[in-house]
């Protein structure tokens, strides 16, 4: 009963919602009968940012003076304030200064920018206190509507920002649909929604336990081409797990399998939860054909057959490791590994050189590129920043020479790899002493070293000369950073996986952790086995943790 109360309060007056859902050529009159102290404003801004700069300036007044003017006039001077309160997650004074700023004394004129600081504290109050303070989510989300209809009525178009705290609202008083139907307003009016846009309405039906409303999100997601991410399929994995939805949860681990790989601690343990229960015991055929298993298997690349949950009964479940060759510990089954198609390859490096000339120097990226076709190609590249610097804040020539020497051994050529350096390196500092000198000269003499050119990025380098090779890439980058998800393609994990060397350093020297011979991805078996590998730290030496389950039967 408490609950139901706690999440009545948290839903927004019908006024409110009346005037949501109301034509705007409507909604003034709406805001005038229906909303507490509302009142017509005759100068707010429709821009995305307050009006700092003046379209008319002053004869003889610099750009400085009068961005310095627009900073110290009252919109200005709302706007800093409330970046403040954002950055401080200070409602409270957010509130004030918003009530201050419609007071008919001192009017301020709002623009998107000031709408936007106000439902994005409000939207976080009323999600960070709905389980623990239902009057304080309940006063925030009643806030948040009202302004958002305030904004309306006065005429300032809301963005994707704008509307997912608006949907964030509606998500923490507990109304899924809204939150829904604010993403869908979204897409009509031809604002690209974004995966952050979606989350109130798949997390919120989600919690409500309704999987099919949560599947009609992710439908409307695929429609506009968002992809989710571990968290939203985890969430998916759980609800319809829940339900005991069999083919929803096969479909979702699949998916899971595609577009994440590897699952956090979080994810297996919904996974688990599934197979060990009731309704994975039930899932399944006694009976299946074995040649349309296998032809799966070939069509999917190896690693999964996709033809539903095989066999009855209960599932044995453990964790487990898989040994260097990937057998698993525990049931013995090898795993396999899944080839990339040569053609994703060469599309992957166009892509890595259309946004390399974009953010870089274009003629010092085709010089590269020339010069690579010239004295490639290469077994190995070595990202030799990020090797000379392991362990140290001084940069080690040696340290790298050392790695140079040991990746040579692996490789079949036996050529030494492609060290890519910045000029800087290379031409000051600790390269001037002797021996590095020596080592230097050594590379060069050999067609081994490009020294990238001053205000060059390395990691465009190496990675596309390791890409357009094949070659493996020797580097403890874990490539996450922006630079990385400007690739924005599944591709690039699956490469990474099969490609890059990580490194530790001992007494002994350098010890190269080669990709290993089998994909690190959940793999579904011929006999209706699951394995499903864990995401690992970065301690390369710690074994990753696998999930293996199979019916108890066939065991």
């Amino acid at each position: 009963m408490r609950a139901a109360m706690a999440a009545a309060a948290l839903r927004p007056t019908a006024a409110t919602l009346r005037f949501l859902f109301t034509p705007p050529h409507q909604r003034r009159r709406l805001l005038v009968e229906h909303i507490p102290f509302a009142r017509r404003r005759r100068h707010s801004s429709t821009a995305t940012a307050p009006a700092l700069e003046d379209s008319s300036p002053s004869s003889g007044e610099g750009k400085a003076a009068r961005r310095r003017r627009a900073r110290e006039s009252p919109e200005g001077l709302l706007r800093h304030q409330l970046d403040m309160c954002s950055r401080n997650a200070d409602l409270t004074t957010a509130l004030r200064l918003y009530d201050d700023a419609l007071s008919p004394d001192t009017p301020v004129p709002l623009s998107l920018h000031h709408y936007n600081c106000l439902l994005y504290l409000c939207s976080n109050a009323a999600a960070t206190d709905s389980d623990t303070d239902s009057a304080a989510a309940a006063a925030a989300a009643q806030r948040g509507f009202d302004i958002f209809a305030r904004m309306e009525a006065d005429g300032v178009q809301p963005n994707e920002a704008t509307l997912t705290s608006v949907a964030r609202l509606a998500a923490a008083t507990r109304d899924p649909a809204m939150a829904f139907s604010v993403v869908r307003r979204m897409a009509t009016a031809g604002t690209p929604p974004r995966l952050r846009s979606y989350g109130p309405a798949l997390f919120a039906y989600c919690d409500a336990k309704d999987a099919d409303g949560a599947k009609q999100v992710e439908a409307h997601m695929d429609a506009s081409g968002v992809v989710p991410e571990e968290p939203e399929l985890a969430a998916l994995l759980r609800v319809n797990a829940d339900k005991g939805k069999a083919d929803e949860v096969y479909r979702l681990l699949h998916r899971t399998r595609a577009l994440v790989r590897q699952v956090c601690d979080t994810t297996a343990q919904v996974v688990e939860a599934w197979f060990r229960s009731d309704a994975a015991s039930q899932a399944g055929v006694d009976k299946w054909d074995p040649s349309k298993v296998k032809e799966g298997i070939v069509k999917g690349g190896g690693g999964w057959h996709g033809q539903g949950w095989l066999g009855k009964g209960p599932w044995s479940l453990g964790w487990t490791e898989m040994d260097k060759d990937g057998t698993c510990q525990r049931c013995g089954e090898k795993l396999v590994c899944i080839d990339i198609d040569p053609t994703e390859t060469d599309n992957f490096a166009n892509s890595l050189t259309e946004l390399a000339i974009k953010r870089d120097v274009k003629e010092d990226f085709l010089v590269f590129q020339n010069w690579l076709r010239r004295h490639g190609p290469f077994d190995a590249v070595i990202d030799a920043a990020n090797v000379g610097l392991y362990n140290s804040k001084a940069f080690s020539f040696s340290q790298v020479n050392s790695v140079v020497n040991a990746i040579q051994r692996v490789t079949k050529s036996k050529k030494l790899p492609l060290i890519i350096l910045h000029r800087n390196r290379v031409n000051g500092g600790p390269a001037k002493a002797p021996y590095n000198q020596k080592i230097l000269e050594s590379w060069r003499n050999a067609g081994a070293l490009y020294a990238t050119p001053p205000g060059s990025n390395d990691d465009w380098y190496w990675l596309y000369a390791a890409v357009s090779c094949r070659s493996l890439l020797v580097t403890n980058d874990e490539m996450r950073d922006h630079l990385f998800q400007l690739l924005g393609t599944s591709f690039f994990p699956r490469w990474k996986e099969k490609h890059q060397v990580r490194l530790t350093f001992s007494g002994r020297g350098p010890t190269l952790h080669l990709p290993p011979p089998y994909s690190i991805v959940i793999q579904e078996s011929e006999d209706g086995s699951w394995h499903v590998p864990t995401t690992t730290g970065d301690d390369i030496e710690k074994p990753r943790q696998w999930m293996c389950t199979a019916r108890k039967s066939s065991k």
